[in-house]
């Protein structure tokens, strides 16, 4: 049988491993925050970059790259999403100079598609949309 004193050992030894364990997460948690911030502040003078002064400095594949692991962050991590994310609204204020205009046919997206899949999977939604049985260059995309 125990004794009290083996009892009070067990429990500090328990709760100095989970005061270790809490540290660490906290630890983990700060990097992926600051990551987090990291990100915003890059996708932020992309989108200054780009929207403002249209002066892009990076290809948009590399920028999507940087907004889907922004999102992907943001998805598992949910307490760290903030109103001014860039997740959260579309890239910047235009620049004066470009005028407004009204597209009488909606304008369609690729929705960022980087490999085959996901070009197929985009025809297959405008195939769906379309009532058609295939079209465009994926005319192989059966409904």
């Amino acid at each position: 049988m125990r004794s009290i004193k083996d009892f009070l050992e067990i429990t500090e030894t328990a709760a100095y491993r989970y005061s270790l364990y809490l540290s660490a997460m906290n630890d983990k948690i700060e990097k992926i925050k600051q990551h987090t911030e990291d990100l915003r502040a890059e996708i932020e003078l992309h989108n200054y970059r780009y929207y403002v002064l249209d002066n892009p400095t990076i290809p948009d594949a590399e920028y999507d790259k940087l907004l889907r692991e922004l999102q992907q962050v943001e998805q598992d991590y949910p307490q760290l999403i903030t109103a001014d994310s860039p997740t959260q609204r579309v890239g910047a204020a235009p620049l004066e100079a470009f005028s407004q205009i009204t597209h009488h046919i909606p304008m369609l997206s690729l929705n960022n598609a980087f490999d085959d899949t996901e070009v197929e999977a985009f025809n297959r939604r405008v195939c769906e949309g379309l009532s058609v049985d295939t079209c465009g260059i994926y005319g192989r995309a059966k409904i």
